[in-house]
């Protein structure tokens, strides 16, 4: 179980190290130069593709959720008990915030770097976001976005998918998402990704990341119902869940 739990860690903060920082050399750094479709695609496919090596690399030890949003909805789906679940949970968000620090330390190197006017990719509406949504509207596209990735990690990771390919469905999925989330609220569809990046950037991004801690939650919940209805209990093999099945170690 520590081994499942340092996975999740690790593999939370090397996702928000990485993909988080690709989205604050884009639009902070304005390191994709005056194309704002250009940080969009470069942020999203960094997500992806983050996500689709750890996939590979900690799916046979924990199931690679390094997202709250994806352990509720394992545990909804009857995957996961309730204290794996917890454990992964506390594991995430510690990782999310130590992966935000360190990222926040590397740019701090920068002798043109502050956090009040680059940030640190934190999400957001209203004046934060770039079409100025507001939050009844960040909230939909959340839970939305969240429903759309977490059931296709359930439903990649049925006992009727192939695992060999789950990674890859996982980490384009989520590349997806974010293709169309960055220009509304920086896409979160992950209560830990959003977390630590606020908590460093403070004022308004801190002010607003309970909606990115809720939203993708229910959206995880739905996702969850909507795997049920689909791939019911018994015509799947409970799996640890995430983006590659747990196997045990050889």
């Amino acid at each position: 179980m520590i081994r499942k739990f340092a996975a999740e860690l690790l593999g939370t903060a090397v996702l928000v190290y990485f993909a988080v920082g690709a989205a604050t050399l884009s639009f902070g750094f304005g390191g994709a130069g005056l194309s704002f479709a250009a940080g969009v695609v470069v942020t999203a496919l960094t997500f992806g593709l983050v996500l689709l090596a750890l996939a590979y690399v900690l799916g046979p030890i924990s199931g690679c959720h390094i997202n709250p949003a994806v352990t509720i909805g394992a545990w909804l789906a009857g995957r996961i008990p309730t204290t794996e679940a917890v454990g992964y949970w506390i594991a995430q968000i510690v990782g999310g915030i130590l992966g935000a620090l360190l990222l926040w330390g590397t740019f701090n190197c920068s002798p043109i770097y502050r956090t009040s006017i680059q940030g640190l990719g934190a999400n957001g509406y209203g004046s934060l976001s770039h079409i100025h949504i507001n939050a009844g509207g960040a909230f939909l596209i959340e839970v939305v976005m969240t429903a759309l990735f977490v059931f296709a990690v359930l439903g990649a990771t049925s006992k009727t998918a192939n695992p060999a390919t789950a990674g890859i469905v996982v980490g384009f999925s989520l590349a997806i998402v974010n293709l169309v989330g960055i220009p509304v609220t920086g896409t979160s569809v992950n209560p830990a990704r959003s977390l630590g990046p606020a908590l460093i950037v403070g004022g308004t991004a801190l002010s607003q990341v309970w909606l990115f801690i809720v939203a993708p939650l229910v959206g995880g919940a739905v996702a969850a119902g909507l795997h049920l209805l689909f791939y019911p209990r018994s015509a799947v093999e409970p799996l640890a869940s995430g983006a590659v099945p747990a196997r045990s170690a050889e």
